[in-house]
């Protein structure tokens, strides 16, 4: 009974421990200001990014976000979407590599955007939403530095870049992953493909009606041996 008991309760005690490092978990990476979606094509163009930046102090609200564009991967063509109650200022640098495009060559890129004048109270966030006319091709990711500014002088740095195979640092950048678009698929591989189905269609109906007439000549051939047996019959 009472080793049951025992048991028992060590087995709750250690799932009850287990449930809150996952909620602690949960809550920590709430706290983190992260980007959306957590990945896009390389070179994918005409977009969206939405970094996302809750408030983690009980006592200051969020007055000041400051996110830091990289220049080595610049993203090219960058719109702001007004946020009520934020005031939202660019700036751009010159490329030290400049880039060649469809349109002409980038000379300049967005290096930074500073929201200010709003406010993000305890247990609330913010979006913020950032319009890109094209990202990079030419790395795997991107990580966008951010400070977080609070009411109380508090400066929160998220400027840690999370490295592959090791673990989250405290003050993780949010990271954007940049991974191989899907390789379209060709009109001749389609015009294959349906001219296959066509062959497969034809032979379907072809062996079809094949088999309407051997089941026609084989009824023929059974209506002929019945009759002629019934001739015979009536001469003997």
């Amino acid at each position: 009974m009472f080793p049951t008991r025992s048991t028992l309760r060590r087995a709750g005690v250690v799932t009850g421990l287990t449930a809150a490092g996952v909620l602690a978990a949960a809550g920590s990476a709430f706290a983190h200001v992260t980007v959306h979606p957590e990945s896009y094509a390389k070179g994918a163009t005409d977009g969206v990014l939405t970094f996302r930046v809750p408030n983690e102090e009980d006592t200051a609200s969020t007055t000041k976000v400051q996110v830091f564009l990289p220049t080595d991967h610049p993203v090219l063509g960058v719109l702001v979407t007004p946020e009520e109650g934020w005031t939202a200022k660019v700036t751009t640098t010159k490329l030290k590599t400049p880039i060649k495009t469809d349109d002409g060559t980038i000379t300049d890129a967005v290096s930074e955007i500073t929201w200010s004048g709003g406010r993000i109270r305890s247990g609330e966030y913010e979006d913020f939403d950032v319009a890109f006319g094209q990202l990079p091709d030419d790395t795997g990711q991107l990580a966008f530095k951010t400070l977080q500014t609070y009411s109380d002088g508090n400066v929160v740095r998220w400027i840690e870049t999370p490295q592959a195979g090791q673990e989250e640092p405290e003050n993780p950048a949010p990271t954007l992953k940049l991974v191989a678009a899907p390789a379209p698929t060709s009109a001749k591989s389609g015009a294959g493909q349906a001219v296959s189905a066509s062959a497969s269609d034809s032979t379907a109906r072809g062996l079809g009606i094949a088999g309407l007439v051997v089941g026609v000549l084989g009824l023929g051939a059974a209506a002929f041996v019945l009759v002629r047996a019934r001739g015979s019959r009536s001469s003997s």
